[in-house]
């Protein structure tokens, strides 16, 4: 019998903002998301991330206003969140990031749901940490 549950990847995370102007510019700017879907109503923007989505709700929205205090640096809401990217150039990527104004940290191999492959690390502008992560490294 098979289990009842099979994952499959990352389908969405939720990041709640104070400033959803400044994360989407950010991700869509710098990370090349696209906003896929907007429910102003309830505070909800929707940016497609590849196969998986980044939602950002807004603090003054109905699901941002029951999550509490804002994020910031004494009080996020997750360590940090990965995203698969298809090529990893660091020098492209570092001189991307750098046009952007964002640093990054040094590249380490690290695993994850692909097997070992290289990462750096990165701030978005509410202070969650967003892993970038390439390809598994074959051997």
């Amino acid at each position: 019998m098979a289990p009842p549950i099979r994952l499959k990847g990352l389908d969405h995370l939720v990041l709640r903002t104070d400033n959803a102007d400044r994360m989407i510019r950010f991700y869509c700017d710098v990370l090349n998301c696209t906003v896929e879907r907007r429910r102003d109503d309830i505070g909800l923007i929707q940016l497609r991330a590849g196969q998986t989505l980044i939602d950002l709700v807004t603090l003054d929205g109905p699901l941002g206003a029951a999550g509490g205090a804002a994020p910031g640096r004494e009080g996020r809401n997750m360590d940090h969140f990965c995203l698969a990217i298809e090529r990893f150039n660091d020098a492209a990527l570092r001189k991307h990031l750098a046009q952007h104004g964002i640093q990054a940290g040094p590249t380490e191999t690290r695993y994850g749901a692909g097997g070992f492959g290289p990462s750096i690390y990165l701030q978005d502008p509410d202070g969650n940490t967003v892993e970038l992560k390439g390809p598994p490294i074959v051997t």
